[in-house]
């Protein structure tokens, strides 16, 4: 993977050269991290174009990584977490990572999911589609992945920025959770629907003037979500 270079944060030393070793076999440029505070020094000094974070690290946990990280940068970030508890897992997301992997976990599995957000950040775009897509006071430059609230740059997660892409161009069709799940994860490993609650939860932070009371995507209950571009 030419200049694919992936930060591996994790304090247990027998893992982290583990996944290095593995990713650098697959193709990848690797940098190791062994605690919170040195994870984050190493990304705002070299750069990486995703983050492995291990939630429970030294110094300073993965979860406050995420939350420092996503003050300044949307770069892609898996967590790595023992924790088996539901809300971790989901606070993880809330916070900012774009997807989590309970240990243990095949490397396989580990690599396939890197694949997946990597491929989201380069999306092909059909022929016909239109780069630019209008939807209210919603712009969304689909080359550059870039969205416009009015004259506001929204900035968007991968997972945040292909959700809302699928709703914007299908206004006014209800999904499944799971639906949404499948069409972004391909295999929803560990995909229940509450995962998806959480990326609508953080997506309409974003770009809803009242998250509570939601104009752009709206909840079908007992169904999923749609999308209405009729915000005036």
């Amino acid at each position: 993977m030419d200049n694919i270079t992936i930060l591996v944060a994790e304090d247990e030393e027998s893992m982290n050269s583990m996944i290095c070793d593995y990713l650098q076999a697959m193709g990848y440029q690797t940098i190791s991290a062994f605690d919170g505070i040195e994870a984050l020094e190493i990304f705002r000094q070299n750069g990486a174009q995703l983050l492995l974070l291990d939630a429970m690290m030294p110094r300073m946990e993965g979860f406050d990584v995420i939350r420092r990280i996503r003050q300044e940068s949307q770069v892609p970030i898996i967590l790595l977490t023992a924790r088996a508890e539901e809300g971790d897992k989901l606070l993880g997301l809330e916070i900012g990572a774009d997807d989590y992997i309970t240990k243990p976990f095949s490397l396989k599995e580990l690599e396939a999911r890197i694949r997946v957000i990597l491929r989201r950040m380069k999306p092909s775009i059909e022929p016909q589609e239109e780069s630019i897509i209008i939807q209210g006071d919603l712009k969304m430059d689909i080359q550059a992945r870039q969205l416009w609230l009015g004259e506001r740059e929204i900035p968007l997660t991968a997972v945040q920025f292909d959700i809302l892409h699928k709703f914007m161009t299908n206004p006014g069709r209800v999904y499944r959770r799971m639906e949404l799940l499948e069409s972004f994860q391909q295999d929803p490993w560990e995909g229940y629907e509450r995962t998806m609650d959480v990326h609508i939860k953080n997506i309409r932070k974003l770009i809803e003037e009242d998250p509570s009371n939601p104009r752009f995507i709206q909840t079908v209950w007992g169904v999923g979500y749609r999308f209405s571009g009729e915000y005036k």
